[in-house]
């Protein structure tokens, strides 16, 4: 069997290597590229939004997958999600959001949705993602965020502990109105299942849905 080849681009550390391994257990006959720069998430903190000079660089590094040989590119980051739309005009290869499979499981499952982030950064983008397809599934939704302030700054640091109590003490305060948490980064993926747990809540993370969809597409292409 052809091996395929994909780039996944990230903008963190702590989602490289979980990711990477599960794309290889979903996708066994595939080669993985990673490209990482946490300068340009620090620049979106930094700033609060997706500035040009970040889309330059995310571009660039779409230039750098076409030229190696990718068919598909991954964007693993909800902060720098939007500029998706834009590439995929100029681009020969399909550019996808790893969020973008768990917006749409949300929405079908209900209209009542937290997206829950550990970076203000990615909260306005994962509710434009799902009003985006909201809209094109021809549905209604209403969604709360909710912010687990400090926690990114403790993973970061290597203190997972802290990173998920907050995320934790967040989940259960916003639990009582909604039917649906959306997990808004892929790092906090492997919080699903205790927050399931502790909140009775239907938990979705981004990063098994992406790599399923990433597998279906690859199949449709042969």
């Amino acid at each position: 069997m052809a091996e395929h080849t994909i780039a996944a681009i990230y903008t963190g550390a702590a989602l490289v290597k979980p990711l990477s391994d599960l794309l290889k257990q979903t996708l066994s006959d595939c080669k993985v590229m990673n490209i990482l720069d946490d300068s340009m998430i620090a620049e979106i903190i930094e700033t609060g939004y997706l500035t040009k000079a970040v889309k330059r660089r995310l571009y660039g590094y779409y230039e750098i997958a076409c030229a190696s040989g990718a068919e598909l590119i991954l964007n693993t980051c909800s902060s720098i999600g939007d500029a998706v739309y834009g590439a995929r005009e100029f681009f020969p290869i399909p550019i996808v959001r790893i969020d973008e499979p768990m917006a749409r499981r949300a929405i079908e499952l209900t209209d009542s949705i937290a997206v829950l982030a550990t970076l203000p950064t990615t909260l306005d983008p994962t509710i434009r993602l799902l009003e985006r397809c909201a809209s094109e599934m021809g549905k209604s939704i209403r969604t709360i965020s909710a912010l687990a302030d400090g926690a990114f700054s403790a993973i970061t640091a290597g203190d997972s502990q802290t990173h998920d109590r907050l995320i934790a003490e967040t989940a259960k305060q916003v639990s009582d109105r909604c039917e649906v948490i959306l997990l808004a980064q892929g790092s906090m993926a492997r919080m699903e299942e205790p927050l399931a747990t502790l909140t009775g809540k239907t938990v979705l993370s981004s990063p098994r849905l992406g790599a399923l969809m990433v597998r279906d597409l690859l199949r449709e292409a042969r």
